[in-house]
């Protein structure tokens, strides 16, 4: 559509809708992960959508019937639709006015979505049937900015590929036969809550995705901005972007006619999908890209991690204790930001003897692709550091590490701790292993289990334990525990229900797994045959912010206090400036899933 059919007429904006901006802080972008968008001056403002009383023009959410009228004076008002039968207590309360804002100001309100996808019914908003926006095409770029909340009991069971902005109609309508043809343009919340842009755009066949790291869903407002600058897309959170942004040229988002736009709502084949939970304030569309300067907000500042900090949490907090660490998958850093993985492994090169570290174990995924050979090169050069500082260390592989011609086996098999005093040996596979470490009063069994050749390394796995059946062991294997559907609790896998029984169960001395695999972080306590405790830990950062920004598990065993204190910590953010580091770096984490304290008493649970 062209510029000169849109309207120039603009409503008069409320105070209290202006407070937004002078409320908010401001954070310079001067980091290199903040990567700036065009400096182009502002576009038009097509569709802006506040979703306060204010902007009311007929009906309420009671009835039902409620319009907001588009504050862009544009004419591109939205409309309350209901699914399933509007009278029902549970549809009434799926759509209601909020108080919260993202500045805390004043009489700014937001729209709060109860939707689920194990709901009767649901509600969402749509663009009136003649509203301009749904024929326009955005060929010379745009900025989609969204202020939004996620729910704070997200689940993925309930809320994974949830909508936010998405344009009806699907790519097959348009002849486009490649790609996810059943969707058009959609700004979605996948299953491990990251932000997904994916679009057909006017000059392409198929669909390209944008991505954003995993976000926080208890406290966190987000300044979402989708950017295209007439040729290329990048996807903003907060005023940072990550690797996940795609490299191909796209122009314009192409349009079903006689469709328009949902807020609230995906689609999928031409019907309507998950609808949205959690908290949007505004939503606002502008023709071309704008610089960061002229979106709703700046980023701000503070830190935003949910469960972070960057106040110091001593990592050995007595000179008798001593520390095992574990390296949550490497694959995304290894392949996107390999001088992350190398500023980690220089940290436990350094400071392991000061840190006390016996033993560091990797979980698996040493690379994103097991054919490249650069990947591969990448996370040897970082290894290598702790092979040059003779820190004892042992590995898995992940399902990313199996490639032709067994490349693991190539940099990570026997022949590279062979001449390792603690290393005692490999399965017939070659790909488990296990090494013994001293630490404290007692000698501690690393029993690493590679995911695929299980059931072929099973005998010998079994005849190890066996054989050191006096050994406390910590028994690593890629995948272990699973996370449930809600998101918040551990799951039984089939290879972990293998190891358990064959491996954990009726060997006392297994009392500690840990694995990967599973995006996130959780950990369970769950009674052997002799009803002793086994600790069984899931810690996975790749979905995060950078592939993992860094985040390495400690578990500190203190033998005076009888505990095991569990403590996540990134050098990589220590060595970050102040002004590089983004609104998502911090050092520690600190949720309970990321630093916790479990009783042990080393006496009774090692009396084997």
């Amino acid at each position: 559509m062209s510029k000169s059919k849109w309207p120039t007429k603009l409503l008069a904006i409320p105070m209290s809708m202006m407070m937004l901006t002078t409320l908010l802080p401001v954070q310079h972008a001067d980091a290199a992960t903040k990567n700036s968008v065009p400096t182009a001056e502002a576009g038009q403002v097509l569709a802006d959508w506040k979703f306060s009383k204010d902007y009311v023009k007929s009906g309420t959410i009671e009835t039902g019937n409620l319009v907001l009228e588009d504050a862009s004076g544009n004419g591109n008002d939205l409309v309350l639709q209901t699914v399933g039968d509007a009278s029902s207590a549970e549809v009434q309360n799926m759509v209601k006015w909020s108080e919260d804002d993202l500045a805390n100001a004043d009489d700014v309100q937001s729209i709060e979505f109860g939707n689920d996808k194990q709901a009767q019914g649901g509600r969402y908003f749509s663009t009136i049937n003649d509203a301009m926006i749904n024929s326009e095409k955005f060929e010379e770029g745009f900025t989609i900015e969204a202020i939004v909340k996620m729910p704070q009991n997200f689940a993925p069971e309930k809320h994974s590929w949830m909508g936010i902005l998405t344009r009806q109609g699907q790519a097959a309508d348009l002849n486009k036969t490649e790609g996810e043809k059943e969707i058009l343009s959609t700004l979605s919340v996948s299953n491990l809550k990251e932000l997904q842009w994916t679009s057909h755009p006017t000059n392409l066949n198929h669909n390209e995705t944008n991505w954003s790291f995993s976000l926080d869903s208890k406290e966190d407002w987000y300044h979402v901005a989708v950017v295209n600058d007439g040729s290329h897309t990048k996807l903003y959170v907060n005023g940072v972007t990550d690797f996940r942004n795609t490299d191909a040229e796209m122009i314009g988002i192409d349009a079903v006619e006689g469709k328009g736009w949902n807020i609230g709502a995906s689609e999928w084949a031409n019907e309507l999908d998950t609808l949205f939970a959690g908290k949007i304030q505004e939503i606002k569309m502008t023709d071309g890209a704008t610089s960061q300067e002229q979106w709703l907000v700046n980023n701000p500042q503070g830190e935003h991690v949910e469960y972070g900090t960057n106040e110091r949490i001593p990592l050995l907090t007595n000179k008798q204790n001593y520390n095992f660490l574990f390296v949550p998958d490497p694959q995304k850093t290894v392949r996107y930001k390999p001088e992350i993985f190398s500023a980690q492994m220089k940290w436990v090169a350094n400071q392991a003897k000061k840190h006390n570290i016996a033993m560091t174990a990797f979980v698996g995924d040493m690379v994103d692709q097991s054919n490249v050979v650069e990947e591969w090169t990448a996370s040897d050069a970082g290894v290598d550091m702790l092979d040059k500082h003779r820190i004892p260390y042992l590995t898995t592989a992940g399902n990313h590490d199996y490639g032709t011609g067994d490349p693991y086996l190539t940099y990570y098999g026997a022949d590279r701790f062979v001449e390792k005093d603690y290393f005692k040996g490999s399965s017939p596979s070659g790909y488990s292993s296990y090494g013994i470490v001293p630490a404290g009063s007692y000698n501690y069994l690393f029993l690493m289990v590679d995911m695929y050749h299980m059931e072929q390394d099973m005998a010998w796995a079994k005849q190890v334990l066996n054989e050191h059946s006096d050994l406390p062991t910590i028994l690593v294997s890629h995948e272990i525990l699973g996370i449930g559907g809600d998101g918040l609790s551990a799951s039984d896998t089939k290879r972990g229900n293998m190891i358990w029984n064959e491996l954990v169960n009726l060997n006392d001395q297994v009392f500690i797994t840990v694995n990967g695999h599973h995006h996130g972080a959780l950990h369970r306590i769950k009674q052997n045959a002799k009803g002793n405790d086994v600790i069984q830990v899931l810690v996975d950062y790749q979905s995060s912010y950078a592939g993992g920004n860094g985040w390495m598990r400690f578990a500190e065993f203190d033998e005076k206090l009888n505990k095991i204190n569990f403590k996540t910590y990134s050098p990589w953010v220590e060595n970050l400036s102040k002004n590089e580091r983004t609104y998502f770096d911090v050092k520690y984490l600190n949720s309970e899933n990321d630093q916790f304290e479990i009783d042990l008493n080393f006496k009774e649970r090692f009396n084997f």
